[in-house]
Parts: C-alpha cells; structure tokens; sequence
C-alpha cells in the first residue's frame, strides 16, 4: 500500500476543485448545453488553501 502525503492544504470551500462548468439548462442551436465557469471565490481558481499565518501577515 501506497500513501502520499498532500504537500498542501485543500481549500475548505471547493474541496480542490476551484473551476466548475455549470449548465443553464438553454441549448446551443447545435442541440450543445450552454455552460458557464465559476470559479472559487474563496482560492480565486487555485484549489488550495492560504495558511493561516499568511493571512495575518497580510493583514498587518
């Protein structure tokens, strides 16, 4: 058995998935879904969480 240990810390919010396509339900007039991409607003696309001493030092 393998183990990997992760090397950094997953965003709470978005699990590490930080884009998602998202349907409208609408179809293109080729019969294709219209999609949209959200991204995390809480990593803004990285899928990784900020430690928290950076976050204070960002904050000073």
């Amino acid at each position: 058995m393998q183990h990997t240990l992760a090397h950094t810390r997953r965003c709470p919010a978005c699990d590490g998935f930080p884009t998602v396509a998202i349907t409208t339900g609408a179809r293109h007039r080729d019969g294709s879904r219209v999609t949209i991409r959200v991204t995390c607003p809480a990593c803004q696309g990285t899928g990784h969480a900020t430690p928290a001493s950076a976050l204070v030092r960002a904050g000073k």
